[in-house]
């Protein structure tokens, strides 16, 4: 079993300095969200106002196509950003990265803003409705469909899958059972069965149930996050000053090692706040 986990750890390292710790990832993944948030002359500013009336409800109509409201669809997305990426995500860019890091990681979140946009666009615009009234969409169809790219479509199918249990799951599982047996002193495997078991009472009900859940769910999710947020803030508030001095200061010129972080260049500050930017909001991934 030793073995095994070696290998797989290996061979994620392998894959991660092809793919994430590679010099040209970051660059490409901020370059695409400039290029379409210049083309499309700032959307994620021009449409703000547009975006919250969309949540709010004034454009759902009663018997129109979909399985979702706006804000269902809404939540059900930030279920998926609002966790692990957010807490673990920014402490370990800036532990690794230094305060560098958080300056690349907010403009991976602006500019992401454009590419997220353009992904949802595309994956609504090329999704498919069958006899049934069942929707499916996704950047795959968008291969298949458009880009007449059917073997990337699978591949990228393939990789969602596998993905879906590196970052999408055990990070989460992993964080949420070790917390609550050092916490209470109850076994990981029982907190991941019980999970298990919540979880599957959700997604086996489809998209539908997924949607109501989220609904209900993530606002208090993020109230929770933001009270958090706020409240260490607060507590820490004669150094947030510096802190933000720092974070500008070091956003082209590295930092030393010093305080509870490594010292890092440039370069490897900006990459892992990208890097970590996709991670804590998915901004690219699709």
């Amino acid at each position: 079993m030793k073995e095994v986990f070696v290998f797989v750890t290996e061979s994620l390292g392998w894959l991660d300095s092809l793919l994430g710790s590679a010099q040209y990832f970051p660059f490409l993944l901020l370059g695409t969200g400039v290029f379409f948030t210049l083309y499309l002359r700032f959307p994620q500013l021009r449409f703000f106002d547009h975006a919250l009336k969309v949540v709010r409800g004034k454009y759902d109509k009663e018997g129109a196509v979909g399985d979702a409201t706006h804000f269902q669809a809404l939540t059900t997305a930030i279920s998926g950003t609002v966790g692990t990426g957010n807490i673990g995500g920014v402490a370990l860019a800036i532990y690794l990265g230094g305060p560098a890091a958080l300056f690349w990681m907010w403009m991976t979140a602006f500019f992401g803003m454009t590419t997220k946009f353009v992904e949802v666009t595309l994956s609504h615009k090329y999704r498919t409705v069958d006899a049934n009234g069942f929707i499916a969409g996704g950047p795959m169809y968008v291969m298949e469909r458009r880009l007449n790219m059917k073997w990337l479509a699978v591949f990228f199918a393939i990789a969602t899958v596998v993905s879906s249990f590196g970052t999408g799951n055990m990070p989460q599982s992993n964080n949420i059972a070790s917390g609550i047996e050092s916490t209470f002193g109850i076994p990981v495997w029982l907190t991941g069965a019980v999970l298990a078991i919540l979880l599957g009472l959700v997604i086996l009900g489809g998209i539908k149930r997924i949607v109501r859940f989220a609904e209900k769910l993530v606002p208090v999710m993020a109230i929770i996050y933001f009270i958090g947020g706020i409240g260490v803030i607060i507590f820490n508030l004669p150094q947030v000053g510096a802190s933000i001095i720092a974070v500008f200061q070091d956003a082209f010129t590295g930092s030393a090692a010093a305080g509870g972080f490594l010292g890092a260049s440039f370069a490897y500050a900006f990459n892992r706040g990208v890097n970590r930017g996709l991670y804590s909001n998915e901004a690219g991934q699709g």
